[in-house]
């Protein structure tokens, strides 16, 4: 295994991912890609704290709190307190949060169907196992038993 060549191609697939989120991102909307992985996530699960919104973006508290900050400015986001802990905030996507987060989505989801199809069956599937072990190990889970 040629751990340079993979460490290139990794780099690359995250850069290339990243000019494609921030090529079809809504004309006149500067979002950033953790603002742009943000609405995703609260677009997929209602009432997340900063701190798991944090925990699932990878992302600092601090950092969280500034992007939810400008997000909430935006009327992306709001802040609704947590009503069984009054101590914790839980964060709500708005309609226009959730219309933002549809057009990005549909504006790049034809992109990635395109590099889909242009891969053989057999890359595919490589893909579909190699990318759930790839991304277990980035999160430090253990290894499965060898069959």
């Amino acid at each position: 295994m040629d751990t340079h060549r993979l460490h290139h191609l990794l780099t690359d697939l995250l850069r290339t991912t990243g000019l494609v989120l921030m090529d079809r991102a809504v004309p006149g909307h500067p979002a950033s890609l953790s603002q742009l992985f943000a609405l995703h996530e609260l677009d997929l699960r209602s009432g997340l704290s900063q701190r798991e919104l944090a925990e699932r973006l990878g992302l600092e508290k601090s950092t969280v709190s500034r992007l939810v900050t400008d997000l909430e400015s935006d009327g992306l986001v709001r802040r609704e307190r947590d009503p069984d802990n009054r101590r914790l905030y839980r964060l709500e996507i708005t309609d226009a949060g959730r219309r933002l987060h549809r057009e990005i989505a549909s504006a790049v989801h034809p992109r990635y169907l395109q590099w889909i199809e242009g891969m053989t069956p057999a890359e595919r599937e490589g893909l579909e196992i190699g990318l759930p072990a790839l991304l277990r190990a980035m999160h430090g889970e253990p290894r499965p038993p060898e069959e």
